[in-house]
């Protein structure tokens, strides 16, 4: 049944996510694209996309929309569908949350021990590795095109990507002005060149 099947995906999701949102996003696209099938590569492109626009979490954000889909594309209507957003939703937070406050009191009285400074410091590459995997779901032919199919789109894509990242790993430029230009640049090119 779909509903359980949300229910084990989601919270098994949960309790292996550290460090947010995008260090998910590979463990979600790798559940929900790869083995289930609910949703297609340019449909977890466009539902990442979507995500990050709208307030909440991005993992939480994500969940409610694939339970949705996966539940209307199952045959169910929408009230049903509702459900399955409600159960993906709640499947990806109750085992961190339960988890959390079971060792926060633990956390706080041995925050500076050894033993959990070393847990923390192996989580760190862990983290890294994980964001680095969601860039790399990320970078796919929805997102940069293809090399022989869409040339053009392809090297654009690769170098506005490029400048984006010098200018905000080496300069520092605030994250809002590069949307603004990479936006406005995207805009104007794809008006005049077709895709």
């Amino acid at each position: 049944m779909i509903f359980f099947k949300l229910f084990l995906v989601f919270s098994k999701i949960g309790i292996v996510n550290f460090g947010g949102g995008y260090a998910m996003l590979s463990l979600i696209q790798d559940e929900v694209v790869r083995k289930e099938g609910w949703l297609s590569s340019g449909e977890f492109t466009d539902i990442v996309a979507v995500s990050q626009m709208t307030p909440g979490p991005l993992g939480i954000n994500i969940a409610t929309y694939v339970g949705y889909t996966s539940v209307l594309n199952d045959g169910y209507p929408p009230l049903m569908a509702i459900l399955g957003s409600f159960i993906a939703t709640l499947s990806v937070l109750w085992l961190p949350f339960l988890l959390m406050i079971g060792i926060s009191r633990y956390l706080l009285r041995h925050k500076d021990s050894p033993f959990v400074r070393s847990i923390f410091s192996g989580l760190r590459p862990t983290i890294v590795g994980l964001v680095a995997a969601a860039a790399l779901v990320l970078m796919n032919v929805e997102n940069f095109g293809a090399p022989r199919e869409a040339t053009l789109q392809f090297v654009v894509s690769i170098l506005l990507f490029a400048l984006a990242f010098v200018a905000s790993y080496r300069f520092k430029t605030n994250p809002l002005l590069l949307l603004a230009v990479a936006g406005g640049f995207g805009m104007l090119f794809y008006s005049f060149v077709p895709v």
